[in-house]
């Protein structure tokens, strides 16, 4: 039977455009080789206003029924710092091109099956995006291995993901890819994610979960995941349940704690409106950004809490499919490890 599934996989059609190459910053892998020498564009400075301490949420705003809300104005948003209200000093709906690195589980754990569902599962994710944003392919068993560099070719991005054929090692060392990459993007500027596409298996990484939990803590990276055990555990539900709903609540909480979502699709048919919803999330973000007060500087983490609220300070409300006013949802970054104060001699 899961030979057949498997089979059913591989039946995907390719489609697409192509265009260049931004800078090398993920291409720095020891023992990776870099691609032949291309026509350089520059990646695009966004016109975020750069402050002292400036602490940016990216935050995207739906109703209940998951449809993005625009439109949204500067006086429509509070922020809270641990519970303490901050002024809103910077606004700006973020329409920058995205910048998103697709990470791929390709173990060979369980004879590579995951490996193949995560291949196929993620093939048609490139033809979602535009022509200017920019996209790069990860993957990852014992370490991570650069398969594309930032690119705009989306053609490029296909026939890479079409080439893997045979993983090389039975680990998925999920933790370490994770904090490996959002490494690899701190000198990124503008509107940048990953897309992590695996069973959220972690084997034999040198980082804990708790360090994990820390960095994606710190980081202005949108994290969205795509678990790719949800087909077989469905199949097969006498299979390690335990194992699996613990990894399923680590992708939501990647999720969380960045301001992404995690979803778990049963069906490959799914994978279209999964794609799109990514790329709406990114291309609908609203860029937040404040000053926290001389106080807030503490060297700790600080809960951020972003509020919606109508042009008479009251929690915005909007219609649900059955006409009924819900409140809003908000996806924002949970927190931020606060800077510390330097003290005088």
């Amino acid at each position: 039977m899961r030979q057949n599934a498997v089979l059913r996989w591989v039946v995907i059609a390719a489609v697409t455009a192509a265009l260049i190459v931004p800078a090398n910053v993920l291409a720095q892998i020891p023992g990776q080789q870099k691609p032949p020498a291309q026509p350089q564009q520059q990646q695009p400075q966004y016109s975020i206003t750069v402050q002292s301490q400036l602490v940016q949420v990216n935050t995207v705003v739906t109703d209940q029924d998951g449809n993005i809300i625009t439109g949204l104005k500067q006086g429509n948003f509070r922020i809270l710092d641990n519970n303490q209200p901050v002024p809103v000093t910077n606004f700006q709906p973020n329409d920058a091109p995205i910048t998103i690195v697709l990470l791929l589980e390709f173990s060979a754990r369980f004879g590579g099956i995951f490996a193949y569902y995560s291949k196929y599962l993620a093939y048609g994710f490139a033809e979602h995006l535009g022509p200017k944003d920019w996209i790069a392919v990860v993957t990852f068993d014992l370490k991570p291995h650069i398969l594309v560099d930032f690119t705009h070719n989306k053609q490029e991005v296909q026939n890479a993901i079409m080439s893997l054929y045979f993983p090389g090692f039975s680990e998925a060392n999920t933790f370490d890819a994770l904090i490996d990459t959002i490494n690899r993007l701190k000198d990124v500027q503008g509107k940048k994610a990953i897309l992590l596409v695996g069973t959220g298996a972690d084997t034999f990484s040198k980082h804990t979960l708790d360090q994990t939990y820390n960095v994606l803590k710190q980081t202005n990276v949108t994290v969205f995941s795509v678990g790719a055990a949800e087909m077989l555990e469905v199949a097969n539900p006498n299979g390690e349940s335990v194992g699996y709903l613990q990894q399923k609540n680590e992708m939501n909480y990647f999720g969380r704690l960045t301001g992404g979502y995690a979803w778990f699709p049963r069906f490959e048919g799914e994978m279209p409106d999964i794609f799109n919803s990514v790329v709406e999330f990114l291309r609908n973000q609203y860029s937040l950004g404040y000053v926290p007060p001389e106080s807030a500087r503490d060297g700790k983490y600080h809960k951020i809490k972003v509020e919606v609220v109508d042009d008479k300070g009251e929690p915005l409300m909007v219609a649900n499919k059955k006409g009924k006013a819900k409140k809003v949802v908000v996806y924002a970054r949970e927190g931020y490890l606060a800077a510390k104060a330097e003290t005088g001699d």
